[in-house]
């Protein structure tokens, strides 16, 4: 999720209500189950929800080739922020609704970047 956040240190604030309501978006900063190791926490935008469609760079590392999804029913499309180093839905394909834990709200450490995150991903320049 470079830059909206560090490799090692960096701390936020996340809520479970958005998800239990289905008030999340495109936009959103997630947190959710790996659909390839559940027992992993991952990160990551929330960019479609079920029936939008997605159009995504495949291979940016070598190739400005697009591709077009509809996003099934029942899932999401995720993405890291860092499109040349992120597993993502590029890689696994639409999440399961159900695999989203919690909607990222805050950032709180370090404390120069102390703030809310705005659907962009930027931060809140009103704080």
């Amino acid at each position: 999720m470079i830059p909206t956040f560090n490799l090692t240190g960096d701390m936020f604030l996340a809520e479970r209500l958005s998800i239990k309501f289905g008030k999340v978006g495109p936009g959103d900063i997630v947190l959710l189950r790996s659909p390839e190791s559940p027992r992993k926490v991952m990160v990551k935008r929330l960019l479609g929800l079920e029936s939008h469609s997605v159009t995504y760079v495949v291979d940016p590392m070598n190739s400005d080739r697009c591709d077009t999804i509809v996003v099934p029913k029942g899932h999401v499309w995720v993405e890291g922020d860092n499109i040349y180093n992120s597993r993502d839905s590029r890689q696994f394909g639409p999440v399961p609704y159900s695999l989203l834990e919690g909607r990222v709200f805050c950032k709180i450490w370090p404390p120069k970047e102390f703030g809310s995150l705005m659907k962009s991903g930027m931060k809140d320049p009103d704080l």
